[in-house]
């Protein structure tokens, strides 16, 4: 397909260009826009790998929509651009995995994590071989969609979509286990959580990805793009205006640092790129505005919040709300547990050495 693509535009004679002319005339106009669909709808994918691998949440968002658009206009998906498909799905699943509110089945119960575990089972369908790292985003994946549904709070939907993910199979058994027994302490942040953290789900996909692109080298429309760059000069330019990326330590770093901040809920949802659940599922509860949902977006920008977010706190009242949040959440968790009673209550730009600060002036206040 590329290759005859490619032939066109040569130079020719006169008598060339008006054959190639006559033979495009000819070509039934459906058959064109098929092939031109499937250039594009691989173009994106590219794109689509590249800003998630690189956490450009805008431009991510944006050619989300451009595969979404391409894919829409499918009657069918053509077999060999089946992984292409799946592909963009899983990571437009997983880039808002974190968004329980969101809805991409019909099934209301279905979260997104669990959606774009659907589209991997379909992935792995594909591959000749399964290797070890299609084992491990499977596992992953099972496990933070038990791990968000608990940051959440929603323990029992969690014990639900437990037995919707595992079978009865012996492989299966001791990690069913392992999570049922966790979903019972109703902590979401035990070690087993932590350590198959969302953070390493999205480091083995970035793996997974770029296999996939050194699999899809030859995709016609980069090939082109790029010898039309290299013939204009334009790459010079380019990376002149391209915005500085971090690299790979300081990202590790940053992803490091987030999920810290976002145990501590040192940021808020008010971070630009952060989509909020339309609903809180099943309860009919809205969810507490200081409830993070992980985007690629907020990600990039943990340290800028930070640094909002220090200066807002400094003398700022506490209001009997928060009061009330604070004693709350002492009653639920106990006394000493300042970070959990952080993640799960309604405080407006609070640490929780703040919380123990205040709950310390609180005591005073009642035994005076």
């Amino acid at each position: 397909m590329a290759t005859a693509a490619q032939g066109a535009p040569g130079a020719m004679d006169d008598g060339g260009s008006s054959s190639v002319s006559s033979s495009v005339s000819s070509a039934p106009p459906e058959a064109l826009e098929a092939v031109a669909a499937e250039w594009m709808l691989e173009f994106a994918c590219s794109c689509l790998c590249r800003h998630f691998a690189e956490q450009s949440g805008a431009e991510f968002w944006r050619w989300r929509d451009v595969a979404q658009a391409l894919i829409s206009g499918l009657s069918q998906i053509p077999p060999h651009q089946k992984k292409t498909v799946y592909l963009c799905q899983l990571l437009i699943r997983v880039a808002q995995g974190k968004s329980l509110g969101l809805q991409f089945e019909n099934d209301k119960r279905i979260s997104p994590l669990e959606s774009a575990l659907s589209f991997w089972t379909l992935l792995e369908r594909e591959e000749i071989k399964l290797e070890k790292l299609h084992e491990e985003i499977r596992r992953l994946i099972q496990i933070q969609i038990v791990a968000v549904h608990m940051e959440n709070r929603y323990f029992r939907e969690a014990a639900e979509v437990l037995e919707r993910l595992f079978t009865d199979s012996e492989s299966d058994k001791p990690l069913r286990v392992k999570l049922a027994t966790i979903i019972k302490t109703r902590d979401p942040y035990v070690p087993l959580l932590q350590s198959f953290s969302y953070g390493l789900l999205i480091s083995k996909i970035k793996s997974y990805i770029e296999r996939f692109m050194k699999e899809n080298e030859t995709n016609f429309l980069i090939q082109e793009a790029t010898k039309h760059v290299v013939s204009k000069g334009l790459g010079a330019t380019t990376l002149q205006n391209r915005p500085v990326k971090v690299n790979e330590n300081g990202r590790s770093d940053l992803e490091k640092k987030h999920r810290l901040v976002k145990e501590k809920q040192y940021i808020t949802s008010q971070s630009s790129g952060v989509i909020k659940p339309i609903a809180r599922r099943r309860s009919g509860q809205k969810p507490k505005e200081t409830r993070v949902l992980q985007s690629l977006t907020s990600m990039q920008n943990v340290g800028q919040n930070e640094v909002s977010l220090a200066c807002s706190r400094r003398r700022q009242k506490w209001t009997p709300k928060e009061d009330l949040e604070l004693k709350l959440g002492v009653k639920e968790f106990g006394v000493g547990n300042w970070a959990k009673i952080l993640a799960h209550g309604a405080f407006d730009n609070r640490t929780s050495v703040m919380l123990k600060d205040r709950w310390r002036t609180l005591s005073k206040m009642k035994q005076s």
